[in-house]
């Protein structure tokens, strides 16, 4: 079995709504583990890193204006095949799409003016899970860092 870690964000409407807890218990009754956990407010640089192959798109600015709306917990979250599971348990991106019993099925909402709030996001491949862990978990890259070093 091969382990991976994955980024994983509770977006602020998903923050507001009090989704936390249900999400966090969804992901580690799957058997993940979480290993790093916080509450965080994106910035607009922050987000411009994280969506770097969206900042030139019509849509970016709808998607800052959500991510700042509010504070968003960042976790980083391991397990056997993790990337592929989240994705899983996720659901579909649009919440009018995404199954019920899924996080997005359950807690998202598309609004009538195309307005998605879907909740969460989740890492889509391995090395973008290690860059999108790096940027919204800058002080664990120190400690990696210094960890690597000793070795």
């Amino acid at each position: 079995m091969t382990e991976e870690r994955t980024l994983i964000l509770i977006k602020p409407d998903g923050v507001k709504a009090h989704h936390i807890g249900q999400i966090i218990t969804r992901i580690e009754n799957k058997g993940y583990s979480i290993d790093g956990l916080k509450l965080t407010m994106a910035t607009p640089e922050l987000l411009k890193k994280h969506y770097v192959d969206k900042v030139n798109k019509p849509y970016f600015s709808e998607i800052e204006t959500y991510m700042l709306e509010g504070p968003i917990v960042a976790i980083i979250a391991s397990g056997s095949r993790i990337i592929k599971g989240i994705h899983v348990l996720a659901g579909d991106t649009s919440p009018n799409q995404a199954a019920p019993g899924t996080i997005r099925g359950d807690f998202g909402r598309m609004f009538d003016d195309g307005i998605l709030r879907n909740v969460v996001h989740s890492s889509d491949n391995p090395q973008n899970a290690e860059n999108e862990i790096k940027l919204w978990f800058p002080e664990l890259s120190q400690t990696e860092q210094l960890k690597e070093s000793i070795k």
